[in-house]
């Protein structure tokens, strides 16, 4: 038997990528293969109940350093999960699975909601999202999607 593998996709250390459920506007991301799960910047999180279904609302800013265009969101959530931070504390996030697209190739990804003020990227990629289908060039950046990208909105 053969085995028809298909060719991983390469990407670089940081990407464009667009959250078609949630936000029109390209996110810049920080592709982080130490993180097991994606991470979104997500401020006034509020997790209230349409019946049995757990629903996140919360309001994101799709562009890095800047609070331009605050887009309000709302997503069902399908979990929660302890996260230890970079400065470890460990935090309990809910948890959404949306549609990603980062460059030709679109993806379901489960994604942690979380206030990344600090932080230089408004959401991480993790290792789950790009296994098994990308290869991640940690010397490149914008490898599937080009720099100006950011600009097109």
């Amino acid at each position: 038997m053969t085995s028809t593998k298909r060719p991983k996709r390469p990407i670089g250390w940081r990407e464009w990528l667009v959250l078609p459920d949630l936000c029109p506007t390209p996110i810049k991301v920080k592709v982080d293969t130490g993180a097991q799960t994606s991470a979104l910047h997500a401020f006034r999180l509020k997790v209230s109940r349409n019946g049995d279904v757990p629903i996140a609302t919360f309001v994101m800013h799709p562009h890095q350093r800047s609070t331009r265009d605050s887009v309000k969101v709302q997503a069902e959530v399908v979990g929660y999960k302890k996260v230890r931070s970079s400065n470890g504390r460990v935090e309990r996030r809910p948890v959404i699975s949306t549609l990603a697209r980062l460059g030709d190739t679109s993806l379901t990804i489960d994604v942690t909601l979380t206030r990344r003020d600090e932080m230089g990227f408004r959401m991480l990629l993790g290792r789950s999202a790009v296994r098994r289908r990308f290869l991640v060039d940690p010397g490149r950046s914008y490898v599937a999607t080009p720099k100006t990208m950011g600009t097109m909105t």
